[in-house]
C-alpha cells in the first residue's frame, strides 16, 4: 500500500481512468460489432462516419493505439465499398 498522500492519489485516479477507459473501448468494440453484422449498405455508409468519428477520438485519447484505429478505418470502410 502506498505511503504518500499522492500516491494514494494516484492509486484512486488511476483506477476511476481505468474503468472510464474500459468502458469507451467496450462501447466502441461492441459498435463496430454490431456495425458488421449490418446488411444494408445505404445504412453502413450511414453509420461509417460515426463509427470512425468513435474510433478517432479514442486514439486521440490513446485508449486504443493510432494503427489500431488505422487498421479498423480502413477495414470497415473496405467492408462498406465491397457491399453490394
Amino acid at each position: 500500500m502506498a505511503n504518500h498522500k499522492s500516491a494514494q492519489k494516484r492509486i484512486r485516479s488511476s483506477e476511476t481512468r481505468r474503468q472510464r477507459n474500459r468502458y469507451y473501448g467496450k462501447t466502441m468494440r461492441n459498435a463496430v460489432r454490431k456495425f458488421r453484422t449490418l446488411e444494408d449498405k445505404n445504412e453502413a455508409t450511414e453509420k461509417l462516419p460515426q463509427i470512425i468519428s468513435m474510433i478517432d477520438k479514442l486514439a486521440k485519447r490513446t485508449i486504443i493505439h493510432k494503427n489500431k484505429a488505422g487498421n479498423l478505418k480502413s477495414k470497415l470502410t473496405r467492408m462498406v465499398n465491397t457491399m453490394e
